[in-house]
């Protein structure tokens, strides 16, 4: 459903400042699955989901989602297939806009834009019934600019934005990072409920070095990851300690 092959993205080439973000990425993702993407800060995470939802084109490689290679495809355009939820609440939303507004415009993702079709008749009794399911009573706040609802409001609105249309793809930033335990684990809730409903598929410096599928995923326990996680994280230290140590040498 998702392939990305040989993908490579430099920023700031041929500068003191140039940074190798994706080196050669090769993934698969089939439809209806999810995977996690773990990595360091700095390892290429975001990267690898811009690259992904077009915020910059890569240098070189192929992206090709549900059969379409949209490798030169803009981001509005990958916004026909892809859903996504950044780790801020506050992004992906217009906070001066009604939450009506809001998901109205998240309605139209791909198509002619436009509200007032939108905020009467069958669709707004849907948008109602939608947010009414999210439990968080802002079925009665649809007036309410966006911008004023706590973080976790907000982000369980733009992960229902996300999902409307019901993408071919749903990319997922980190985005219970930035709540309170609480909250993080009611967006949690709220997106396995979504995955699992809409059947949706859903997404080491710059390069991967565990790929893990059928059997060996299955078996993967919330220890095995953190204990990878610790030993790439451990690996980086030790690679920078030498480095250091080799410029000391020469200075």
């Amino acid at each position: 459903m998702l392939e990305v092959r040989n993908v490579f993205k430099t920023f700031n080439p041929a500068t003191p400042n140039e940074v190798l973000a994706l080196q050669g990425v090769d993934l698969t993702i089939e439809r209806g699955t999810f995977v996690i993407v773990v990595g360091t800060n700095g390892s290429g995470k975001s990267t690898l989901l811009n690259a992904v939802a077009g915020s910059f084109f890569v240098d070189g490689g192929r992206i090709t989602i549900a059969g379409h290679d949209v490798t030169r495809w803009p981001e509005h355009r990958r916004a026909t297939l892809i859903g996504r939820v950044f780790q801020n609440p506050f992004s992906g939303t217009a906070p001066d806009m009604s939450i009506a507004e809001n998901i109205a415009l998240a309605a139209r993702r791909g198509r002619r834009r436009g509200l007032a079709w939108a905020l009467r008749g069958n669709f707004a009794d849907e948008m109602r019934a939608r947010v009414r399911g999210l439990g968080m009573r802002l079925e009665e706040r649809l007036d309410n600019a966006i911008g004023s609802l706590s973080g976790g409001q907000r982000q369980a609105l733009t992960l229902l934005m996300a999902t409307w249309c019901k993408p071919e793809l749903l990319l997922l930033d980190e985005h219970t990072a930035a709540l309170d335990p609480k909250s993080a684990d009611q967006i949690v809730r709220l997106s396995d409920e979504a995955i699992a409903r809409d059947e949706l598929t859903t997404l080491h410096r710059g390069r991967i070095i565990h790929d893990l599928a059928g059997a060996e995923k299955r078996r993967l326990r919330v220890d095995d990851l953190l204990a990878r996680f610790e030993e790439v994280r451990r690996g980086e230290q030790l690679d920078e300690s030498a480095a250091q140590l080799l410029r000391r040498a020469y200075v």
